[in-house]
Parts: C-alpha cells; sequence; structure tokens
C-alpha cells in the first residue's frame, strides 16, 4: 500500500509503481505521472432482481485486456495506473473481482495474496447473493471468486489465449440460444427448447432444431432436460443425440436418486453434454455443479462462484444450501471413483466402474444413510403463480434486459446521425442565407 499524496485515501499496489487499484468517493483527474480509470459504468452486472455479481466470463477478459493493454501502452510507460472505484458497495465488490482476478490469472498470485491485497485501509467489500427474489441467506465471497478461477485454470476449465469472446457473447444472448460452457467440450447450460422458435411472453424460445447445428458442430452428443416436457425428445434422439429427463420441481433441489442418475449419464456420455431446465439456471446449475464437485473436488462455493461467473443468476435459493449438504458425500463419491478408475486400463471399463458405485450412494459423514431430504419448494411446475414459474420469469426479465441493452447502439446511432444532419442544415442555412447578407452589408459599408 501506498499513498498518493497528502490528504489522499490509501491505494492497494497490484504491480509495484505500475498498477494500483483504490477506492475514492470523487472523481480525480490524472496528471502526468498517473492515470486513472474506472470500469464501474462500463463493466455492468446485468441483475435479475437483486443479485448483483460476479461479473461473468466476457467482462472478466475485456478487464485483463485493458489492463494488459495499458501496461504496455507508450503513452503510460512512465505512468502509474490507478483503477479506481467509487462509492456504491456493489460496483466496488465487482472492481475488486476483476482486480483479484487479473492477479491471480495473469501475475500468479494466490487466491489468499490477492483478497489480502485487496483488503486496504477501510476496505470491506459485501459478499455477492443469488438471483432469487426476495430476501437472501447465502452468500459467495471474493475469496470463493478467486478460487473458483485458480482452480479453473488448473484443471483447464477456460484458457484466456484462446477464449472466444465474440463467441461466449453472441450465444448468450436470450435471441441466439441463452446457452454458456460450464466446462468447454464437456458441459454446457442452456435454456429449455420448446416445440417452436418464437418470441412470447417477452421471452426467446427455441425450438430443438435451432439448436441441432451447434451441438454438431461443439461434439455435443447427450441432452438432458430437467423440466417437464415442452418438445418432443425425438426430435434431438432422431438428429443423433442421446436424450434423458430428470425432473424435478422448478426452484427445488433434487433427489439423491436423480444425482446419482445425472453423474452416471455424465460419466458415461462420450462428447460434450448439454443440460438445461427452463432457464438453464436453477437446476441446470445445481446438477452440473454436483458433478464439478465429485469430479474436481471443489468446494460447494467454489463451483456456485465458478457456474455463475460462466452463467450469471446459476443455482438459486435452497439450492445453494443443498449444495453445501452434498460437498462432504461427492467428494468421498469423487475419490471412490478417481481409485477404482485407476485400477482400469485405459479406462476401457468405465462404465463397469459406474456400477460399482452403487455402494457409495449410502455413505456419510457420520455413518448414516443418505435419505431425500427436501428442502420446501418455493416454485413448482405443477403449482404456478398464473402459469408462470420461476424459470419463466427468469427467462423473461434476461430476454428483455438483453433487447434493451442490444437497443442502445441504435439509439446512439440516431442521435449521431440527427446531429449531424442538423449541423449540415445549420451550415447550409449560414452559406445560402445568411453569409451573402452579412456580404452585402459589407459591401455596402465599403461604398460609403
Amino acid at each position: 500500500m501506498s499513498r498518493e499524496g497528502a490528504g489522499t485515501p490509501l491505494v492497494a499496489e497490484v504491480i509495484r509503481d505500475r498498477l494500483c487499484f483504490a477506492i475514492l468517493f470523487s472523481r480525480p483527474k490524472s496528471s502526468s505521472n498517473v492515470h486513472y480509470f474506472s470500469i464501474d459504468n462500463e463493466l455492468e452486472y446485468e441483475n435479475f432482481y437483486a443479485d448483483f455479481g460476479p461479473l461473468n466470463l466476457a467482462m472478466v477478459y475485456r478487464y485483463c485486456c485493458k489492463i494488459n493493454k495499458k501496461l504496455k501502452s507508450i503513452t503510460m510507460m512512465r505512468k502509474k495506473i490507478i483503477h479506481f472505484t467509487g462509492p456504491d458497495q456493489r460496483k466496488q465488490a465487482n472492481a475488486a473481482f476483476l482486480v483479484g482476478c487479473y492477479m491471480v490469472i495473469y501475475l500468479g498470485k494466490t487466491p489468499e495474496d490477492a483478497y489480502r491485497i485487496l483488503m486496504f485501509g477501510d476496505a470491506a467489500y459485501i459478499p455477492f447473493r443469488d438471483a432469487a427474489y426476495g430476501s437472501c441467506n447465502f452468500f459467495i465471497t471474493l475469496l470463493d471468486c478467486f478460487y473458483a478461477v485458480k482452480k479453473a485454470m488448473q484443471y483447464g476449465f477456460f484458457n484466456f489465449n484462446s477464449f472466444n469472446l465474440d463467441e461466449y457473447e453472441y450465444y448468450e444472448k436470450a435471441e441466439n440460444g441463452d446457452l454458456n460452457w460450464i466446462i468447454p467440450d464437456r458441459f454446457l447450460a442452456f435454456c429449455g427448447p420448446h416445440s417452436r422458435t418464437r418470441l412470447e411472453s417477452g421471452y426467446h424460445q427455441h425450438s430443438p432444431e435451432a439448436y441441432i447445428p451447434y451441438f454438431k458442430n461443439h461434439n455435443v452428443t447427450t441432452v438432458i432436460r430437467l423440466n417437464k416436457r415442452m418438445y418432443d425428445a425425438k426430435r434431438f434422439t432422431n438428429a443423433g443425440f442421446d436424450h434423458y429427463d430428470l425432473f424435478f420441481a422448478d426452484g427445488s433441489t433434487p433427489t439423491d436418486a436423480i444425482v446419482k442418475e445425472f453423474l452416471d449419464i455424465c460419466e458415461n456420455a462420450e462428447g460434450a453434454i448439454a443440460v438445461h431446465c427452463k432457464a438453464g439456471l436453477g437446476r441446470t446449475g445445481t446438477l452440473i455443479a454436483c458433478y464439478i464437485m465429485k469430479h474436481y473436488r471443489m468446494t460447494a462455493t467454489e463451483t456456485i462462484a465458478w457456474v455463475r461467473i460462466c452463467r450469471p443468476g446459476s443455482v438459486i435459493g435452497p439450492q445453494q444450501q443443498f449444495l453445501m449438504m452434498k460437498q462432504a458425500s461427492l467428494w468421498i463419491e469423487g475419490d471412490y471413483f478417481r481409485q477404482k478408475l485407476r485400477g482400469q486400463e485405459n479406462g476401457k471399463h468405465r462404465a463397469a466402474v459406474s456400477k460399482l458405485l452403487l455402494a457409495v450412494d449410502d455413505i456419510s459423514i457420520n455413518g448414516v444413510e443418505n435419505q431425500d431430504k427436501q428442502e420446501p419448494e418455493l416454485y413448482s411446475d405443477d403449482d404456478e403463480i398464473n402459469g408462470v414459474t420461476q424459470g419463466d420469469r427468469l427467462r423473461a426479465l434476461k430476454s428483455r434486459r438483453q433487447s434493451k441493452t442490444n437497443a442502445i447502439p441504435l439509439t446512439c446511432s440516431l442521435a449521431v446521425l440527427t446531429s449531424a444532419l442538423c449541423s449540415i442544415v445549420i451550415w447550409w442555412i449560414v452559406c445560402d442565407y445568411i453569409l451573402p447578407i452579412l456580404l452585402f452589408c459589407l459591401d455596402g459599408l465599403r461604398t460609403q
């Protein structure tokens, strides 16, 4: 930490004498040796309800590129670069999230070191919450997010050198399919298809055929549906995909039987697996998180953080506590799975190994058999309010929000065009009417 001058707040040094992070309550002015910048109004989280972060993978990528460009800029070679954020606590948390991710990804900092650097002066960051409507009693912290990013790098969940920003931002839009890779080439989360493609009740609906070309181009072999049937599964199976139904109610948690069947399907699938519920957020994120926890031994909070960085809004309400409850047993199952798999030759008998895991289903920390302890259902596909479930509302919010965002560039373009036309008209009036009159008057004065 260092001071920029008398009376100024403390700033955290990210790179000694080159890059700093500061929380300021008034906008500073850059000077000959200091360059200030902020992303508070540039990289903004698109919330569903009261959720406000963390920012998605595309924004992390954009931020890291911005920092690297500034550090390499010839005009800033001798300047100290200070990323500052304002008094809004939500924006402070997201700004600190980006700085911490940069330290972990590009500077090789441990999650703890990155977090320690950000805890300067009186800095305190509010934790992130879920996308559910109403109060929240479960949070993930900046440190959870940094651990998630670090482990995602270690396990090859993403590579910034090959990250396709254009593809991510195109397909995550509701009108283009609303899909995100959680683990590249392995798990794809997407919005539930309908019988036909159309725009209805504020959100985009896509038929199975709308996804098939993308799935085939990205080696997706398996589709898992978690919500009630809204399309005929044969439209996927006739195109060569395996299709499974594992329904459980919107906003609820899966039974142990559903978790086991989901894991068995995924462990035996040859290619990538596309998972969906209605919005592709709650139920979808929860089961993919179970796989990550089992096979990569990530904690529940790290896993929730990573799934949300890939697909904001994932894992909702009681699903968060459910993952916390399942962490220990999933870790044990994962250890057992890997031990058995190592005993097989080149993984040829992976299907047989899955059968051996039947005995693991009854394992728990205290030696008590696991039971299907369902949390009270907040929403249900059967018990709908005016025919609209939580998934419907989340999809509608996302569609309307993105449609509004997409309209902004057009509005700006029209404003610029209007301004240009006005300028031309004014110049024409000046040249054709006012200028001749002025010249006539000047000529009259010279004659006198």
